[in-house]
């Protein structure tokens, strides 16, 4: 299966310099359109330097990597813009897709109209770059979202982007982060003197230890000695990707995962916010951690993933409860239904408005399956006849699951869940279920 899905857009992205002010115009692309539409937003941006800023450094995230070597890393990959609900969102991954960014301009920050909703890729080569490095606090810039060029053009000098693909990594990352954020739970805040002062203990180089944020009195600071109320945080070395937008920002929000799974440090700067979410060590990816294979185990009809995500698509959010509510749903059903939708990398969440947002990423439902090869290979094994359930009570399963040459034993009692393959010996489930655990749990729902 290919790393990357190729999109060709009819025209390439532009900024262009007219009548004293920046246009910048993002080109779409879809394989579902549910709306043929020219522009999604177009409007001034009330806050141009501050979000040159934060779009500069998730380009930083971008085009970085903590576990690649030197020729994955000249394959650089570009954000994820979506358009809807009265904000403009900017998206991406580190190469090795164990950072996650995002660039929330919120209401306040820009003054325009959204013609409609719709996400893109875009590109942000070297001349982009340098056209948002030399945007000024007293610059006037437009933004418009569509599927019109993106062009950057100073005094004469015109410059025209090229087209991106979209990694299938991505999809896989996306679906980890939200869920990941939707159990994230805001843990500190700090101004802008404590926010510095914290960074200042970041230690030199790549540490290959885990660090912790404690809090002691009124000063915070990383340390490398475990404390009970401490936020665990792998691979500390790549906060400091943060560290250019701390001078500017007003406050700092820690959000750590219940089973420090990841952590998000979100900036504030009024009308725009800045989030950084790092997976629990640098070496791990989000698109490996299998978050959402639990919500894929039962079948839900195609027909409700696809009337929900017209829902979600209208209302450009997603609530679970509200929906399950509504419309009578039991809790679990609802969950599966989100998971999929995530599995497709149509759902975000926000933490600080505590919901989903959708994002109208181009892929179709048929591909959730060949993005999670464990439930794939789960499905094979069930198809082949190797699960075979020995123990089977209202607190406990026990099974067999015929393996390459070894019979692997997978035991379920209450929460707890156990198998005797090598990969649940190496992730202790940290990582999702192996794919004997998840071809028994699939075979007691039927």
């Amino acid at each position: 299966m290919s790393d990357t899905l190729v999109y060709q857009y009819k025209q390439p992205s532009l900024l262009n310099k007219a009548h004293g002010l920046d246009e910048l115009f993002l080109a779409q692309y879809s394989e579902v359109q549910k709306k043929d539409t020219a522009c999604f937003f177009w409007g001034r941006l009330t806050n141009p330097y501050i979000t040159a800023r934060c779009l500069v450094t998730l380009s930083n995230v971008v085009q970085s990597s903590f576990n690649l070597s030197p020729f994955q890393l000249a394959l650089l990959k570009d954000p994820i813009v979506t358009a809807g609900n009265n904000k403009i969102r900017f998206e991406g991954f580190s190469h090795c897709a164990g950072v996650y960014a995002r660039v929330d301009v919120l209401p306040d920050g820009h003054d325009g109209e959204f013609l409609a909703n719709g996400t893109t890729n875009v590109d942000f080569n070297q001349p982009m770059l340098a056209a948002l490095s030399g945007i000024g606090k007293s610059d006037k810039v437009m933004l418009s979202v569509g599927k019109q060029e993106v062009t950057l053009q100073k005094e004469e000098a015109k410059i025209v982007e090229r087209k991106v693909p979209l990694p299938t990594k991505w999809i896989k990352g996306l679906t980890t982060v939200q869920l990941f954020l939707a159990q994230a739970e805001k843990t500190f805040t700090f101004n802008r003197m404590q926010a510095l002062q914290l960074f200042r203990s970041i230690p030199n180089g790549k540490p290959k230890t885990d660090y912790y944020l404690t809090v002691r009195g009124n000063k915070a600071a990383f340390s490398p000695v475990k404390s009970s109320a401490a936020i665990c945080v792998g691979g500390i070395h790549r906060l400091r990707l943060l560290e250019p937008l701390l001078p500017l920002a007003d406050e700092l929000r820690v959000f750590p995962h219940p089973a420090m799974q990841s952590t998000t440090w979100q900036l504030y700067f009024g009308n725009v916010r800045f989030s950084l979410s790092l997976s629990r060590d640098a070496w791990r990816g989000f698109s490996g951690e299998g978050a959402a294979l639990e919500a894929l185990l039962e079948d839900v009809p195609e027909e409700w993933i696809d009337l929900v995500d017209k829902y979600s698509y209208a209302n450009q959010e997603f609530n679970p409860t509200l929906l399950a509510i509504q419309e009578g749903l039991d809790l679990k059903k609802v969950d599966n239904i989100t998971g999929r939708l995530s599995a497709m990398g149509l759902l975000g969440f926000d933490l600080d408005e505590n919901h989903f947002f959708y994002r109208s990423l181009p892929f179709k439902l048929n591909r959730i399956l060949s993005l999670n090869p464990r439930m794939k290979e789960a499905e094979k094994l069930l198809e082949a006849g190797k699960v075979e359930l020995v123990v089977q009570t209202d607190t406990k399963v026990e099974a067999r699951v015929e393996g390459s040459g070894v019979r692997h034993v997978v035991m379920l009692e209450g929460d707890k869940e156990r198998c005797t393959c090598t990969w649940y010996s190496r992730h202790q489930g940290e990582r999702g279920a192996c794919k004997h655990i998840l071809a028994v749990k699939k075979k007691l729902i039927g």
